[in-house]
């Protein structure tokens, strides 16, 4: 049971910055991605010894995860919250230059309806086949990819984010 722990709290401790950006990015707010992460490896504490890699484990906790978070934003007083403020990212640095464009990112990002951000996550952040999205979310392949044009068509056409305008 140690050891199992012991193992637990190893891989917490390696994958969990990951796990916060993910949880982040959906989420749009620090706090939130912290609860996110948090309910995920809770709900998937008791599985970890019955997985004998870690990346299938990790795995399972990031299908968990964005189940979770589709289950969050289906309840009415977890969409009515709003974020206080933005906080910096704490999970890696990025060059100076490159601020405004993921501030503007994030804005946008955030202001997306949830399913099309979540979507967008898996798929451009979490590099998941649109199948593999669909089976995650519990969601149509078709609606997926609707999600996917519509989300990139609003971020396209968002002020401030020159550098998509471009991207295939």
């Amino acid at each position: 049971m140690r050891e199992t722990a012991a193992r637990f709290d190893r891989f917490v401790a390696s994958r969990g910055g990951d796990l916060w950006v993910a949880a982040w990015l959906l989420t749009g707010d620090a706090q939130h991605a912290e609860d996110l992460v948090q309910t995920a490896l809770l709900k998937c504490y008791g599985r970890f010894s019955s997985f004998d890699a870690e990346s299938a484990f990790e795995a399972y906790l990031r299908t968990t995860m964005y189940r979770t978070y589709v289950s969050w934003w289906r309840r009415r007083s977890w969409r009515s919250e709003v974020p206080a403020e933005v906080r910096p990212d704490a999970h890696g640095a990025t060059p100076a230059e490159d601020a405004d464009l993921r501030e503007d990112l994030r804005r946008h990002l955030t202001a997306l309806p949830r399913a099309q951000r979540a979507v967008l996550v898996l798929r451009y952040v979490e590099d998941k086949t649109a199948v593999e999205t669909a089976r995650i979310l519990g969601m149509p392949e078709n609606t997926v990819a609707s999600h996917t044009r519509r989300a990139l068509a609003a971020l396209r056409a968002a002020d401030g984010i020159e550098e998509l305008r471009s991207a295939p």
